[in-house]
């Protein structure tokens, strides 16, 4: 394919939801090793309520084998709180409009469960709110530096802050009351094979080129397109860190 056919593909693939089957063949990705949902499904199957935060379409909860007795969801994004609604439907999950940044819409102390995978950010003092006495927070994070390489090849060197740094979640949640259990990190490999799988993935990540269209990056584009050529692939990196905290106090008090 040329490159502007593979471009046109890649801006014309619809963007909703986490399901990332489309990028098979054309681009890999790394999995932590600790694997996350098989961590949230063992939580969630003794949880008597539980919340995920940020689900996105619903797709990573959905595929817990047993639902606790009460089950929520967050979700800022109208097209994916719409996915999620249908696909957490069997799970008889209550999916609810919440931005990313604000409070959570649930009354003090409402969960013994809050889970939350790749949160755009994360309300550490909310998280504290919701949860139940004992309660316990999962969560994979984003971690600091996170596709630094194309970030940097798009935009041109940028300096990394520290706001996704495993110090920062700490501080964070101890402030909010809850002890840091577990803490784990790695970097993974993440590699594309033709500039198609660029566009589609800087539009469905918003944030690793925030201002990213094909119009405006066309140049950049062009020369992804020609190092992948040159080089097979173009290869980058994406940090992720597991966090497992509890709320202080005892459960029921």
């Amino acid at each position: 394919m040329t490159f502007d056919e593979l471009v046109a593909e890649g801006a014309a693939v619809p963007v909703e939801g986490w399901d990332f089957s489309w990028f098979e063949g054309r681009a890999t990705e790394g999995r932590p090793s600790w694997g996350y949902s098989k961590l949230m499904a063992a939580r969630m199957a003794t949880a008597e309520a539980a919340l995920d935060v940020q689900t996105g379409g619903g797709e990573v909860l959905a595929e817990i084998p047993q639902a606790p007795p009460v089950l929520a969801a967050t979700e800022s994004w109208p097209p994916n709180l719409e996915i999620a609604r249908r696909t957490l439907a069997p799970l008889g999950a209550r999916v609810v409009r919440a931005e990313d940044d604000g409070p959570l819409p649930f009354p003090d102390a409402s969960f013994d469960l809050v889970v939350s995978r790749h949160p755009v950010v994360t309300r550490w003092d909310e998280v504290g709110r919701v949860l139940r006495p004992g309660g316990t927070y999962l969560s994979q994070q984003v971690g600091m530096g996170t596709l630094r390489e194309i970030t940097d090849f798009m935009m041109g060197p940028r300096p990394v802050g520290d706001e996704r740094s495993t110090e920062r979640a700490v501080t964070g949640l101890e402030a909010a009351g809850l002890t840091v259990v577990d803490l784990r990190s790695e970097s993974l490999r993440v590699e594309f094979f033709d500039v198609g799988a660029v566009v589609h993935f800087l539009r469905k990540v918003v944030w690793a080129v925030p201002d990213f269209t094909v119009e405006s990056y066309r140049d950049r584009l062009v020369a992804m397109h020609d190092h992948i050529a040159r080089e097979g692939s173009f290869v980058t990196s994406s940090e992720r860190f597991l966090v497992e905290a509890r709320k202080d106090g005892q459960p029921g008090v």
